[in-house]
């Protein structure tokens, strides 16, 4: 589904003093409903990684295949729409919008195309607020939910689209461990319902445990692994 062929990335101006390289000649081919785990050292350059497979930064060398199309050379427009069609966002921030109840929060990501909201979507909408047990908070604003109720609302939003790929970038790092447990089982949950490709960046031992493959980042480089310490 997704491969990624010798990426290189850095920061600074290549070839001079200020350039500091992150990824070196990476690899990762990632296939159709796989649950995967990125974890290592702060500063290791996971989030960079998560970035260039969700299309948000362009590799400096090196290829990127969705689906045997390369995207590492789109312009602006085509990773725009190339992300609102394939892919879904959560953050360790639920990034809601404070003005937004969370029914128009959810819906934002429709609202994008330009189009009007269709009775599909809005039942689809329905379904996952049920799923994810947040019904009796449909109108309320995030200043009236907890934190765990704002990051599923964060991944009803992600789901409404139905992504091929979901990426989740320390998506219970700002949850307790009964918040975190649940959000693990839930992103689980419906990754397998809806088979959805599901990449996630996380220092959490417990939640890299459950995916299928666990990578570890290190001197730029990706090692898959089955023992690790975060």
């Amino acid at each position: 589904m997704l491969l990624l062929q010798n990426i290189t990335k850095g920061y600074g101006e290549p070839g001079t003093h200020s350039y500091r390289p992150v990824l070196q000649n990476l690899n990762l081919e990632i296939g159709k409903g796989e649950r995967i785990a990125i974890v290592g050292p702060s500063g290791s350059g996971k989030t960079t990684l998560l970035n260039l497979v969700g299309a948000l930064d362009q590799p400096e060398s090196g290829k990127i295949l969705f689906e045997g199309t390369e995207i590492s050379g789109y312009d602006k427009k085509q990773l725009a729409a190339f992300r609102n069609k394939n892919l879904g966002f959560v953050f360790q921030l639920h990034h809601l919008m404070p003005q937004l109840t969370l029914w128009e929060n959810v819906l934002l990501p429709l609202l994008a195309s330009g189009q009007k909201i269709t009775d599909e979507q809005k039942s689809r909408a329905e379904y996952l607020i049920r799923k994810t047990g947040i019904e009796n908070q449909k109108n309320q604003k995030p200043a009236e939910m907890s934190g765990g109720e704002c990051q599923r609302t964060a991944v009803v939003r992600a789901l409404i689209n139905k992504p091929a790929l979901l990426l989740a970038d320390e998506p219970t790092g700002a949850l307790d461990q009964e918040n975190a447990s649940a959000l693990t089982e839930l992103l689980i949950q419906l990754s397998q319902e809806e088979n959805i490709t599901l990449v996630t960046v996380t220092h959490s031992v417990e939640m890299a445990e459950r995916m299928e493959k666990k990578y570890v980042l290190s001197n730029g480089e990706l090692v898959q692994s089955s023992k690790f310490k975060v």
